[in-house]
């Protein structure tokens, strides 16, 4: 019984080493895509802030583009963060059931794929 036990330990450290450097990864994206949209947001208040100052309408156009375009790539951020965030949550719950268990999980991740 001993060898199971051995077997079952072998089989789940490494499942746990790569689900912990996973999460990490996922971490790291998340502060990435979190800071990303700060500057956004940053940008946009400064276009926001110059348009009150600009006297041609192209120039009121082109600022007014730019804050559409930074306002979209806000709103695919927030479904990206989103997306990290059911990702990280459920590497962090297989890592839980591997660390009390001691086993593999048996349910499939969905979010491979």
């Amino acid at each position: 019984m001993i060898w199971g036990v051995r077997m079952a330990i072998n089989f789940t450290k490494p499942m746990i080493q790569r689900l912990e450097q996973e999460i990490i990864e996922v971490e790291s994206k998340l502060k990435n895509v979190k800071n990303k949209k700060e500057k956004s947001k940053f940008k946009i208040n400064q276009l926001e802030q110059d348009m009150k100052f600009s006297k041609s309408h192209t120039d009121l156009s082109s600022k007014m583009t730019r804050i559409k375009k930074l306002n979209d790539e806000i709103k695919n951020m927030n479904r990206l963060q989103a997306d990290l965030s059911k990702e990280l949550t459920a590497k962090k719950n297989s890592l839980k059931k591997l660390q009390v268990n001691g086993t593999a999980p048996t349910t499939i991740d969905s979010t491979k794929g």
